[in-house]
């Protein structure tokens, strides 16, 4: 029996994409307004880092309702609160929300989170979102694209833990690293990629992290949020 074709019966894709968005916006706003009542409650004499994670999180929402003008602000706020409490994770995770802010300084943002996320030992998918934004940013026939898409992996293998998390973010990395080869010098077999590898020394850590910090510094543009050199000169050697 041939079912006979009825147009009402067609789901509308766009109209139900539709709906779903501004439900999880109304979700979302309703968030934002608890959040804000929270931080309106919080008395003068909170813990700071109480105060930078509730900025930090109403700034987060503010950005995913696309809303950077007014995110930022409060991202960059708690950055100095969580850098002053060298919270360096909190702070790179600050720097990842204020690059999609879409701001004049986004990109200043991105340098100092990635320089953080590389840094110190955070959530290695802090460190792995905010490389992959440079992957994003750079121009395909450049060489910080595979540099970012390398350390990211890199920091996927010798920094997260065995297991589910793991594979995750070294498949993700390893995919980044593989369409960045494509878009760089169009590799699309083991071979060219391995060739690719060796002649941009992405299988020598001490070589391309070197060369992640002249990406970073480019991005930064010396407009540094942190005392690099004090956070450096107390670092284990």
């Amino acid at each position: 029996m041939t079912d006979i074709f009825d147009p009402n019966k067609l789901q509308d894709t766009a109209a139900d994409s539709l709906r779903k968005t501004l439900g999880q916006d109304a979700q979302l706003e309703g968030e934002l307004h608890e959040l804000k009542q929270q931080l309106a409650k919080l008395p003068e004499s909170a813990n700071p880092l109480e105060r930078a994670k509730l900025l930090l999180e109403i700034a987060r929402a503010h950005q995913i309702l696309e809303r950077g003008a007014e995110a930022w602000p409060l991202g960059r706020t708690a950055f100095d609160i969580y850098a002053e409490a060298e919270a360096w994770e909190e702070a790179a995770d600050a720097c990842d929300i204020l690059y999609q802010c879409d701001q004049p300084d986004s990109l200043v943002a991105l340098g100092n989170g990635a320089w953080l996320g590389v840094t110190f030992p955070i959530d290695p998918e802090i460190s792995v979102h905010l490389l992959s934004h440079i992957v994003d940013d750079t121009p395909d026939d450049a060489d910080g694209a595979a540099v970012a898409a390398a350390t990211a992996l890199f920091l996927a293998d010798v920094r997260a833990e065995e297991g589910t998390e793991k594979e995750r973010l070294t498949f993700f990395s390893n995919q980044m690293l593989g369409q960045v080869a494509l878009r760089h010098s169009q590799v699309d077999n083991e071979e060219q990629f391995s060739f690719w590898i060796e002649k941009l020394e992405l299988n020598d850590p001490d070589k391309f992290l070197v060369r992640l910090r002249n990406v970073i510094d480019v991005l930064a543009q010396d407009d540094w949020w942190i005392d690099r050199d004090a956070i450096q000169a107390s670092l284990p050697h």
